[in-house]
């Protein structure tokens, strides 16, 4: 019931036939609800709190609507979403992924570790979904120049079947087999991609 559920908004959201142009202006005013976590310009500036700048605007909306459904929980952007309507949803994806991309932190600071993650996303096959940039594509999201400390913190929870929504199964084979040090390589690297 309940993914039939999802589906159906997922296709009110992002396929419907009457479905209009988003509103790029429109999302921006709508961003101001994101910008206390998530930052100015979608980069933020807040531990474990990812940067939504050049997200794929497919995968900003099924976000959105994950945590609408309440397939996704997290206690801070619950009240959030609940504001959201479809449009607004739109609005948003098509806002941020106008947005020019975080930059990468500084000059790598451990350029071993990053040796390490550029083998284990090699090894993990993240390029397959993610795209070779890893600028991601749709409704799969970027993960070049994300947040470090967000990134241990998201490949964490797939490993422990604690995050649910969007790609879930798909995740959770990829973070599964993965060590402590390898997901703390992996996400060392991918901070520090250039993210054109």
């Amino acid at each position: 019931m309940r993914s039939a559920m999802v589906g159906a908004l997922l296709a009110l959201t992002i396929c419907g036939p009457s479905v209009h142009a988003a509103d790029i202006a429109a999302g921006k005013e709508k961003a101001e609800l994101c910008v206390g976590c998530h930052g100015e310009g979608g980069i933020s500036q807040i531990e474990n709190i990812p940067s939504l700048a050049a997200q794929p605007d497919q995968f900003i909306q099924w976000q959105l609507v994950f945590f609408r459904a309440g397939t996704r929980k997290n206690e801070q952007m619950q009240p959030i979403v609940e504001q959201l309507n479809n449009e607004d949803i739109r609005n948003l994806g098509a806002y941020f992924a106008s947005l020019e991309p975080p930059k990468a932190p500084k000059p790598d600071d451990n350029p071993e570790l990053s040796k390490k993650g550029a083998q284990a996303a090699a090894g993990r096959r993240c390029a397959s979904c993610h795209t070779d940039s890893y600028a991601g594509t749709k409704g799969v999201a970027r993960i070049a120049g994300q947040r470090e400390e967000y990134l241990v913190k998201a490949l964490r929870e797939y490993k422990s079947g604690m995050r649910s929504g969007g790609a879930m199964a798909a995740m959770a084979d990829v973070a599964y087999p993965l060590s402590d040090e390898e997901i703390e390589a992996l996400a060392h690297y991918l901070a520090y991609l250039s993210s054109g």
